[in-house]
């Protein structure tokens, strides 16, 4: 007997997708026996990174069991227009249905390859985001009217008992236990403490789409939130803003300053000179010959131009102080998207305070991670303390603060160094869009769409991982128009 070929599940992307809510996405459309094990062996990988491997087994048993739902609604529709039977019509589904197992069964090989010739996909989707895992089965038939109610039947019947094994035996009576590994997928929801509402099944857009809610852990989300807490008071130990960049900020923020001021005490730092010459003489601001005076550098620059500026050069200079090479890819990936967003900001803001705060906005969108990363030295073996004094183990807070909730740290830090509203609800929400406030909901969208192109270019997600909602914002339709993007925008950074 041949061995089975096992898929090996690639941990550091299911990691990346919980730290940024991104959805995993599996597609297959004959689910061989490697794939089905591959799914589960996903679905192991990302429970553990969340502290939730004790609903491994029941989860597991609930995925198998719809995707090969999925797999025999898909046989089912190939099946019934080769006999030439309208699967909508009673009559003639309870004709097809009588031969419908034998038929394939004997000759599955040849509709699982028309499956995959039709289209006939089955999609697995898990995702964790806002403290909920959801699990998503989907494929490309739409339920009958009968199907369904066949369903909903089932799942009311099973909810009228109070175990699986209860339910079981009640359920069997029933010919060839049809629809009986569904009865059984709802009691062991319950046995997790969930009720039908964490369950959905719906029809839309040509698909069937069945899909699982869970909270997270009760347990692990009380002790995230106490852990956010005590990591935002450590938070405070951080060092201020320098001093020089603190004054040129009060300066700045003075209705009785003027620019002349500011051009003079800039000039009184070498280092941050060089930067604001540097800045005006970029290709952002296409000045006809390069600049080489200060108070023409701040005009150019304008206020919020050199804020943005102070901002960017105060926070690394306080963030910039570990040399391990997770640090150094950090702020590869930092500089990246900041580059990303203000090219999209150009070309796809109408706000042109939005396209001046698009580069310091993604330089620092990951500020949550960094500051974790770096400032592990410093601040760890407190967080150590705290967590034995919470029985609590380091996992849960390296996983889920310095993953999911990076960016409640990130604004946390802004907040304390007293950053404008707008880079806070960024900082906060990037991961998040849709929940960011109204009047920062455009440049949010920026900078999730320049992280995701940049870690699409990193080939670290698949295109179909991307939230589809603000994909539609930016009129963007296709991969293949999300590619051209891409290509265009790493082909310019790397220059």
């Amino acid at each position: 007997m041949a061995q089975i070929k096992k898929i090996k599940v690639d941990k550091e992307k299911v990691n990346l997708a919980i730290q940024t809510g991104i959805p995993l996405t599996v597609t297959t459309y004959t689910l061989p026996v490697e794939m089905e094990g591959y799914i589960v062996d996903i679905l192991d990988v990302f429970l553990k990174l969340l502290n939730m491997e004790s609903y491994y087994e029941g989860l597991a048993y609930c995925v198998k069991e719809l995707v090969n739902n999925a797999k025999k609604a898909n046989t089912k529709r190939i099946y019934f227009a080769n006999k030439g039977l309208n699967i909508k019509n009673i009559d003639d589904y309870e004709k097809g249905m009588q031969n419908f197992k034998m038929d394939t069964l004997t000759n599955i090989n040849y509709f699982l390859e028309e499956q995959r010739k039709q289209g006939y996909f089955i999609k697995i989707i898990y995702q964790m985001r806002n403290n909920k895992i959801k699990v998503e089965i989907r494929n490309r038939a739409e339920l009958t009217v009968f199907e369904y109610k066949r369903i909903h039947d089932k799942i009311t019947r099973a909810l009228q008992y109070t175990s699986v094994e209860e339910g079981i035996t009640h359920l069997l009576d029933e010919s060839e236990g049809a629809g009986l590994g569904l009865a059984i997928m709802v009691l062991i929801l319950r046995r997790f403490g969930l009720t039908e509402d964490n369950y959905q099944i719906l029809s839309e857009n040509n698909e069937t789409i069945n899909r699982i809610i869970i909270p997270l852990d009760k347990s692990v989300e009380e002790n995230i939130i106490s852990l956010s807490r005590e990591f935002a008071n450590l938070v405070d130990s951080l060092p201020e803003f320098p001093e020089n960049i603190t004054q040129i900020n009060n300066l700045i923020n003075s209705p009785t300053s003027k620019m002349s001021d500011i051009a003079r005490k800039i000039s009184n730092d070498v280092s941050l000179t060089g930067e604001l010459l540097k800045m005006v003489n970029s290709a952002a601001y296409m000045l006809p010959h390069p600049c080489q005076s200060i108070e023409d550098a701040v005009k150019y620059a304008g206020l919020r131009g050199i804020k943005n500026l102070l901002f960017s050069i105060g926070s690394m200079e306080n963030l910039v102080t570990g040399s391990s090479e997770k640090s150094k890819k950090l702020w590869d990936h930092s500089y990246q998207v900041g580059f990303y967003a203000y090219n999209l900001a150009r070309n796809f803001c109408r706000n042109r305070s939005n396209i001046e705060d698009s580069y310091v906005c993604g330089l620092l969108h990951d500020m949550g991670k960094i500051v974790f990363e770096n400032a592990r030295p410093n601040i760890f073996q407190k967080l150590e303390v705290i967590c034995q004094k919470k029985n609590v183990s380091k996992e849960i807070f390296e996983n889920l603060v310095a993953g999911c909730n990076h960016g409640e740290i990130g604004a946390c830090i802004a907040e304390k160094w007293n950053f404008p509203p707008v880079l806070i609800d960024v900082l906060r929400y990037h991961h998040n869009p849709e929940n960011a406030p109204e009047s920062s909901k455009e440049l949010t969208n920026i900078i999730y769409l320049a992280d995701m192109i940049a870690h699409y270019s990193e080939g670290l997600i698949d295109f179909a991982q991307i939230d589809t909602d603000v994909l539609e914002n930016f009129n963007i339709t296709s991969e293949e128009q999300f590619q051209g993007i891409a290509d265009r925008l790493s082909t310019s950074f790397n220059r």
